[in-house]
């Protein structure tokens, strides 16, 4: 599954369970997010026990996008049975307040920092 825009990429890999998130997230509002949310949500509903959500190359995500990725964060703590690991790069400022915020809400979440 891929939802491409000008200047982003939002692609899931089910051979590895990731999604891969790249370049820049400046959507207006939940409509215009909307099929990035049917991409996470097809995840979900696959249930695997392992959920890898690579930000690596995203270099800006906005508000609209925090609230998505934090929504699908919460979602994935409800099912209980799945792991995600969100992998973010230390060179991107963004990363490293907001993906932390992820983490308080699913103490679980395993954060990886790439070089």
């Amino acid at each position: 599954m891929e939802v491409k825009g000008d200047d982003y990429q939002v692609l899931y890999n089910p051979l590895e369970t990731c999604i891969y998130c790249q370049g820049s997230l400046r959507l207006a509002g939940t409509e215009e997010y909307a099929p990035i949310v049917q991409v996470l949500e097809y995840v979900l509903e696959q249930a695997p026990q392992q959920i890898t959500l690579n930000l690596c190359q995203l270099e800006f995500l906005n508000s609209s996008g925090i609230n998505v990725l934090s929504k699908f964060v919460i979602k994935v703590r409800q099912k209980e049975k799945i792991n995600i690991t969100v992998q973010g790069s230390e060179i991107i400022p963004w990363q490293g307040k907001s993906l932390k915020n992820l983490q308080r809400l699913m103490p679980a979440l395993k954060l990886e920092w790439v070089a």
